[in-house]
């Protein structure tokens, strides 16, 4: 697994932007923020959140060095990835940062010739079609093991942050 920080950036409507991996410029009190009282990650503790990010490749979405998004793969880096926890602050959406954000994801040099691409989205179905996402073909059904207390259960922090 590389270290390199793969970085892009843009100027526009008179800001500097920046798409970036570099690890040590999350902010994860900003990731935290978001993510602990999004639909699919609510009450994610920050232990199990930054166990996450180290098993990831994270990708942090900057508006004159503050962070505005972020998102991140799971992937082996040879025939899958899984697009994880997309996002962009409420204050800062509907000016093409969330395309610009994922198209930085699916171009990013260690994730080229990935047979498959997964993600689950309620609400940004959309966005994620113009960037050739679809619904598997009949009759490929994806399953699911999902447990919506994992969060709120004692112990689990304890456990991440022992990682």
């Amino acid at each position: 697994m590389t270290q390199q920080s793969y970085c892009l950036a843009k100027i526009a409507d008179g800001a500097a932007f920046e798409i970036d991996t570099d690890r040590a410029r999350l902010d994860y009190n900003v990731i935290h923020g978001f993510l602990s009282r999004s639909h699919w990650a609510a009450g994610i503790s920050r232990a199990v959140l930054r166990r996450a990010i180290a098993n990831s490749i994270p990708f942090g979405l900057y508006k004159n060095g503050r962070q505005i998004g972020f998102a991140r793969v799971v992937t082996d880096r040879a025939t899958f990835a899984y697009l994880a926890d997309v996002f962009v602050l409420p204050g800062e959406r509907g000016r093409g940062h969330g395309r610009w954000l994922v198209q930085a994801v699916l171009d990013h040099p260690e994730l080229q010739g990935l047979r498959r691409w997964l993600l689950g989205s309620r609400d940004a179905q959309g966005l994620y079609r113009k960037l050739g996402f679809a619904e598997p073909a009949p009759p490929f059904a994806f399953l699911e093991r999902l447990d919506v207390q994992v969060y709120r259960r004692p112990g689990l922090a304890v456990k991440a942050a022992a990682y």
